[in-house]
Protein backbone atom coordinates (compact mmCIF):
# COMPACT_ATOMS: atom_id res chain seq x y z
CA UNK A 1 0.00 0.00 0.00
CA UNK A 2 1.23 3.49 -1.64
CA UNK A 3 1.21 5.86 1.51
CA UNK A 4 0.21 9.79 -0.50
CA UNK A 5 2.53 12.79 0.44
CA UNK A 6 -0.44 14.55 -0.14
CA UNK A 7 -2.23 17.04 2.63
CA UNK A 8 -5.46 15.70 4.27
CA UNK A 9 -8.26 18.02 4.10
CA UNK A 10 -9.51 17.49 7.21
CA UNK A 11 -5.84 17.60 9.04
CA UNK A 12 -5.09 21.40 10.40
CA UNK A 13 -1.58 22.23 11.84
CA UNK A 14 -0.44 24.73 13.75
CA UNK A 15 2.97 25.88 14.54
CA UNK A 16 4.35 25.12 11.18
CA UNK A 17 3.13 21.34 11.21
CA UNK A 18 4.50 21.01 14.68
CA UNK A 19 0.74 20.50 16.43
CA UNK A 20 -1.78 18.82 14.15
CA UNK A 21 -5.12 18.00 14.64
CA UNK A 22 -8.22 16.24 12.91
CA UNK A 23 -11.32 18.47 12.14
CA UNK A 24 -14.31 18.36 13.87
CA UNK A 25 -12.70 16.36 17.42
CA UNK A 26 -13.70 16.65 20.12
CA UNK A 27 -11.30 17.45 23.43
CA UNK A 28 -10.12 14.07 24.39
CA UNK A 29 -11.49 12.65 27.95
CA UNK A 30 -7.85 12.35 29.82
CA UNK A 31 -7.42 16.06 29.11
CA UNK A 32 -10.82 17.01 29.98
CA UNK A 33 -9.94 15.27 32.95
CA UNK A 34 -6.48 16.87 33.53
CA UNK A 35 -7.99 20.58 33.43
CA UNK A 36 -10.53 19.64 36.29
CA UNK A 37 -7.52 18.19 38.17
CA UNK A 38 -5.24 21.01 37.74
CA UNK A 39 -7.63 23.60 37.80
CA UNK A 40 -8.87 22.08 41.83
CA UNK A 41 -5.05 22.02 42.46
CA UNK A 42 -3.72 25.40 41.43
CA UNK A 43 -6.81 26.85 43.92
CA UNK A 44 -6.56 24.55 46.54
CA UNK A 45 -2.80 25.73 46.58
CA UNK A 46 -3.35 29.25 46.40
CA UNK A 47 -6.09 28.50 49.76
CA UNK A 48 -4.03 26.36 51.51
CA UNK A 49 -0.39 28.16 51.44
CA UNK A 50 -1.67 31.59 51.17
CA UNK A 51 0.40 32.54 54.41
CA UNK A 52 3.41 30.35 53.34
CA UNK A 53 4.28 27.00 53.76
CA UNK A 54 4.31 27.07 57.57
CA UNK A 55 4.22 23.84 59.11
CA UNK A 56 7.51 22.85 57.08
CA UNK A 57 10.09 21.56 59.27
CA UNK A 58 12.93 23.42 58.54
CA UNK A 59 11.20 26.97 57.33
CA UNK A 60 8.18 26.69 59.09
CA UNK A 61 9.68 28.78 61.59
CA UNK A 62 11.10 31.54 59.32
CA UNK A 63 7.79 32.13 57.69
CA UNK A 64 5.59 32.21 60.76
CA UNK A 65 8.23 35.09 62.05
CA UNK A 66 7.94 36.60 58.19
CA UNK A 67 4.33 36.86 58.59
CA UNK A 68 4.28 38.18 62.26
CA UNK A 69 6.22 41.13 61.38
CA UNK A 70 4.31 41.58 57.74
CA UNK A 71 0.48 41.58 57.50
CA UNK A 72 -0.86 39.04 55.73
CA UNK A 73 -1.91 38.06 52.40
CA UNK A 74 -5.20 36.53 53.16
CA UNK A 75 -7.35 38.63 50.43
CA UNK A 76 -4.78 38.64 47.68
CA UNK A 77 -4.47 35.12 47.64
CA UNK A 78 -8.24 34.65 47.72
CA UNK A 79 -8.53 36.74 45.10
CA UNK A 80 -5.77 35.15 43.24
CA UNK A 81 -7.65 32.13 44.08
CA UNK A 82 -10.81 33.16 42.42
CA UNK A 83 -9.32 34.71 39.33
CA UNK A 84 -7.63 31.41 38.89
CA UNK A 85 -11.15 29.52 39.18
CA UNK A 86 -12.41 31.75 36.94
CA UNK A 87 -9.69 31.30 34.24
CA UNK A 88 -10.26 27.39 34.93
CA UNK A 89 -13.66 27.50 34.40
CA UNK A 90 -13.53 29.48 31.11
CA UNK A 91 -10.89 26.48 30.20
CA UNK A 92 -12.76 23.84 31.43
CA UNK A 93 -16.06 24.83 30.01
CA UNK A 94 -14.34 25.34 26.32
CA UNK A 95 -13.00 22.26 26.59
CA UNK A 96 -16.62 20.47 27.57
CA UNK A 97 -18.68 22.31 25.44
CA UNK A 98 -19.90 20.70 21.92
CA UNK A 99 -18.19 21.94 18.87
CA UNK A 100 -20.47 22.84 16.25
CA UNK A 101 -19.26 24.44 12.71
Amino acid sequence: MAVSNQPQKDIKEYAGGWITEREHTSVPSFLKLAYVCIALGTVGYCILYRNGEIQHPDRGALVREFNSATATADTLMYLVAALAALFFAAVIAFAFRKMED
